[in-house]
């Protein structure tokens, strides 16, 4: 089998999330948007799909690296994509290898009927998720104080999740950032929710030494269940100093570059306790899974960021604890149970007991109309 095409499709749809300056998402008005469907093309006419792609990178960069592969060659791409991106860093970015991997891996499970979480061996299939709110805004009944929060992490409880992560307010708001305030709403939930449900907050990038060590020992007392990315994730240092000062654990790297080398150096380094790392963070399916591997052979746990269909299926391939889902982001103004326009259901859906379940059809599982993608063509390429 070979690679014979690689197509990029983009196509209209409306929306009703907007981002804000920093690239935080918020429910805004209805609004024209576009997406783009990464599609890669077999001579068995077996093809593997992903949404988000990139389309002039994907042309012009990737699709010469993969005409005339053998999609099986997995971890051949990767590495050839990787190194391509030392003299491509502008362009060729952790996500835009995200997307070929997750349409390699899709592929797969395609050809061979199989779901991705079973190829990568398979361990469970279900998993715990916790809701993960949106950043805090200044919309009355949204996430502005600490009482609002307080008041949609009750309906969430009445929902059937068990955990909930705080975002917290960042800039653009012209106030934030602002610890106590942090804190207010991290108190606010936990009085409202009592201690049954596990909590976490992940907050404002760039707070000090001192900022965050303020807002970590207040979470101790209010019974957290981890503290994320308070500061700057390029100072190591800083992170190694947080995570001996406090007793909650510290969760990271989020964000910061160089995939598993990066978590390598964090675990070495003492600067979390909890590894971190999403497949759109660090260029797929194929280096998530060493990262799982390498927290594996550390006896550190690592939990996953984000939501969306591969990062699912690793969390249910992954052999060590990897205890929660991320699913959202969530606002009160949102209906996340609705379905993508372009997708016929949900891709993760959540029980009464608060478990997301992963698809059992073949890759991804992603069931896509492409008549709704057709009929709103805005590009090939």
């Amino acid at each position: 089998m070979k690679i014979v095409d690689v197509l990029t499709e983009t196509f209209r749809y409306r929306s009703n999330t907007v981002r804000d300056a920093e690239g935080h998402s918020h429910p805004g008005p209805e609004h024209d948007a576009t997406q783009c469907l990464l599609r890669i093309v077999t001579d068995e006419g077996v093809e593997g799909y992903c949404f988000g792609a990139d389309s002039e990178v994907i042309h012009h960069v990737a699709k010469p690296a993969l005409v005339g592969e053998d999609p099986f060659y997995r971890e051949r791409i990767w590495q050839q994509l990787t190194q391509r991106q030392r003299m491509h860093l502008g362009v060729l970015s952790d996500r835009v290898l995200a997307a070929v991997d997750l349409a390699l891996w899709d592929l797969a499970g395609r050809y061979l009927s199989q779901p991705v979480y079973k190829l990568l061996g398979g361990y469970r299939d279900k998993v715990k998720a916790y809701a993960s709110t949106m950043c805090g805004d200044e919309m009355e009944r949204g996430l502005s104080t600490p009482k609002e929060y307080a008041d949609f992490a009750e309906r969430c409880k009445k929902r059937g999740y068990k955990a909930l992560k705080l975002h917290t307010w960042m800039p653009p708001i012209s106030w934030a950032p602002d610890p106590k305030k942090d804190v207010a709403a991290c108190r606010a939930v936990r009085e409202r929710v009592g201690q049954d449900m596990a909590l976490m907050l992940d907050c404002y990038h760039y707070y000090s030494r001192e900022e965050a060590l303020y807002i970590g020992r207040e979470l101790e007392k209010l019974n957290f269940y981890w503290f994320e990315e308070p500061m700057v994730e390029h100072s190591i240092s800083s992170y190694a100093w947080l995570a001996d000062q406090l007793s909650i654990p510290l969760l990271g790297p989020e964000t910061a570059e160089g995939k598993m080398y990066t978590r390598a150096e964090w675990i070495l380094r003492r600067a979390s306790d909890i590894s971190r790392g999403g497949v759109r963070d660090v260029g797929g399916i194929t280096p998530l899974m060493k990262i799982a591997h390498l927290c594996e052979s550390f006896g550190v746990r690592m939990e996953v960021h984000g939501g969306g269909a591969g990062n699912l299926h690793v969390l249910c391939a992954m052999g060590i604890p990897g205890e929660y889902y991320e699913r959202g982001l969530l606002h009160p103004f949102l209906d996340y149970e609705k379905p993508q326009p372009w997708l016929r259901e949900i891709v993760d859906p959540m029980d009464e007991e608060g478990y997301v379940h992963v698809s059992h059809r073949p890759g991804l599982g992603l069931d896509i109309d492409f008549d709704y993608i057709k009929d709103r063509a805005a590009g090939t390429g």
